[in-house]
């Protein structure tokens, strides 16, 4: 028989383990492989921002004490894992795409359980190839039209916003990877970690903008549709992982260390989700 866990009083110690929770949010929102959304699940906060989101008049006073803590983590880890990807990109950017790659990988089985929980029909496989191949093709085809240059500016910024606005209120979906196959991800966390309010501004705005406008239609699409939603996104993950991934590489002993990444990236994300649960309290 499993003892139930105490949950924790002291109000201090449950700030802290907030703020700690909101880093890691922060953190998840930032790094490819790691989905904001998935953690806020882990961390059973999905649900009352979803709440606030549908209904904030009824439910803001409710859940606000339980949101600044996390919001205050939140913007701390964005910002620190920010500056820490850039060290990594400076240092080697071939090898930080591989940990990134390996993070992703890690996160597939789970990804996977999830897109299952409710069955897996037809129109679900269907949306995973629909999703893979639609967004394999436009990547592709931005990636190899040279006439077609991707020059970071407040629009493409404003971009970068909305799609992690999407990872937010998505659990699941990782922008990430989708922004470095633009060229747009080290840029935009290059003036993250800068605090430059040029790219700040127009992100915050996509984040918000999508949040508020369309968390209510998103939810209940996943409440009717959940298999097909699911398998889409997954397919959307997979599609931008591929086209990252860097198939050059100078002998033996750099395809060993290139593997050595990779391993590490999947076990930390398989790690992070295995004991990730354990952290709800």
């Amino acid at each position: 028989m499993v003892k139930e866990r105490k949950k924790i009083q002291n109000p201090l110690v449950l700030d802290i383990l907030r703020v700690i929770q909101g880093l890691l949010i922060g953190g998840g929102a930032i790094l490819p492989g790691v989905s904001g959304g998935v953690l806020c699940v882990v961390f059973g906060i999905y649900q009352p921002m979803m709440a606030i989101l549908a209904h904030p008049k009824q439910n803001l006073p409710k859940y606000w004490r339980m949101f600044l803590p996390v919001g205050i983590g939140w913007v701390l880890g964005f910002v620190v894992f920010a500056w820490l990807i850039m060290a990594l990109f400076e240092r080697s950017e071939t090898m930080t795409i591989i940990l990134f790659i390996g993070l992703i990988a890690g996160t597939m089985p789970s990804l996977y359980r999830e897109a299952g929980k409710c069955g897996r029909s037809k129109g679900g496989w269907i949306g995973m190839v629909v999703g893979f191949l639609g967004l394999f093709t436009f990547l592709w085809w931005v990636q190899n039209t040279p006439s077609l240059e991707i020059e970071p500016s407040f629009g493409w910024y404003l971009f970068c916003g909305i799609l992690w606005g999407f990872s937010t209120i998505v659990p699941g979906m990782t922008s990430s990877s989708i922004l470095i196959s633009l060229g747009l991800f080290s840029p935009m966390v290059a003036g993250v970690s800068a605090l430059n309010m040029s790219v700040i501004i127009p992100m915050v705005s996509g984040i918000v903008a999508v949040v508020i406008s369309l968390s209510k239609a998103i939810n209940a699409l996943f409440q009717k549709y959940y298999t097909i939603c699911f398998h889409t996104i997954l397919g959307i993950v997979i599609a931008s992982t591929v086209v990252i991934v860097p198939l050059d590489y100078k002998g033996l002993v750099d395809l060993l260390c290139r593997l050595g990444v990779f391993a590490a990236g999947f076990i930390v994300a398989w790690a992070m989700e295995a004991f990730g649960p354990k952290m709800e309290d």
